[in-house]
């Protein structure tokens, strides 16, 4: 009589993510307490910037018109409609109310180029938990929040939500996104930086914020005089992640750098010092470029690395700006 065999049934696991180099779901949402401590160190104000009532400014005094009514004692005279006062032979006072609901729309790098670091966090990581962070202050603020993902394959727009179910389904698109990318990841042949500025200048927006999270490959000068257009009717708020490598390859001198086609050694002084030149040139002129559009709206130059610090910086340096 055949013996009957028993089978054991072993589970797979799926493997956990390394948080420094992809972003999880569960992540993502982690950065909410984050977001509360970004408000309180600069006593509510840097909540006014991650918010639509930064922007009351651009709209004079920032009121829209709901009702005319009839005058009454203690009513401001200076906003009695003389039109229809004469036609009525009663005064009447035109009623506002100030408008302070604008949105905020986070524009998040996830190309292949931001799938580095050379020392401990990926520069992609790095752009979504900072994108996390200020989306939870918005809505903590009641406000709405849009998202705008910059991947190899295109542009995905998310409307703004002050719904914090909505938020987290952004966070769940950002986090597959992130999740996607990995060395074997192709750059798009197409300049998406540039193409993600055009469609934020179809938007046509006027008052809003926008929060640009990126490395800022791609941005050329066309690309810097887009970005000023934007700013004269919105506040455009440019956050670039960078790693020390893309601003020096230090002292050593023996490199071989790769695309993933093609490669090239630098291994003589003069090769080193030539590259070190180029790369602290770029540098200098993509800082001094941002730092000129922020300044028309008067907003700080805020710059995040890859050490790991990124949280620390971002409540530190807008609590400095706006405390």
């Amino acid at each position: 009589m055949a013996r009957a065999s028993r089978s054991k049934v072993v589970m797979k696991h799926k493997p956990e993510l390394d948080s420094r180099v992809h972003c999880s779901y569960p992540q993502l949402v982690a950065m909410q307490p984050h977001a509360d401590l970004l408000a309180s160190h600069s006593l509510l104000k840097v909540q006014s910037i991650l918010s639509g009532r930064h922007a009351s400014r651009f709209r004079g005094r920032g009121l829209n018109f709901e009702e005319l009514k009839h005058y009454q004692l203690g009513d401001d005279i200076r906003n009695l409609d003389w039109r229809v006062t004469l036609r009525t032979g009663k005064p009447h006072v035109r009623v506002y109310t100030e408008e302070k609901d604008h949105h905020v729309i986070l524009c998040v790098d996830q190309r292949s180029n931001m799938y580095f670091s050379s020392i401990n966090i990926m520069k992609s990581v790095v752009a979504a938990e900072l994108a996390s962070v200020m989306g939870f202050s918005v809505i903590k603020n009641n406000d709405r929040v849009g998202l705008l993902l910059l991947t190899d394959e295109g542009i995905q727009h998310f409307k703004p939500t002050r719904t914090q179910s909505d938020f987290l389904q952004q966070l769940r698109h950002l986090s597959t996104a992130n999740q996607t990318l990995s060395v074997h990841s192709k750059p798009s042949e197409h300049n998406q930086f540039e193409a993600m500025l055009d469609d934020l200048m179809k938007l046509k927006s006027r008052n809003a914020l926008m929060v640009i999270v990126s490395d800022f490959y791609q941005c050329n000068s066309a690309c810097f005089a887009k970005l000023q257009h934007l700013q004269q009717h919105n506040h455009v708020l440019c956050l670039p992640v960078t790693d020390p490598l893309e601003q020096s390859f230090g002292q050593e001198n023996q490199w071989v750098i790769s695309d993933g086609t093609f490669q090239m050694n630098i291994d003589k002084d003069n090769q080193l010092k030539e590259a070190n030149q180029f790369l602290h040139r770029h540098y200098m002129e993509r800082k001094e470029n941002l730092s000129q559009i922020m300044a028309m709206n008067r907003l700080p130059y805020i710059e995040f690395d890859t050490s790991g610090k990124h949280l620390t910086h971002l409540s530190f340096t807008m609590g400095r700006a706006y405390g």
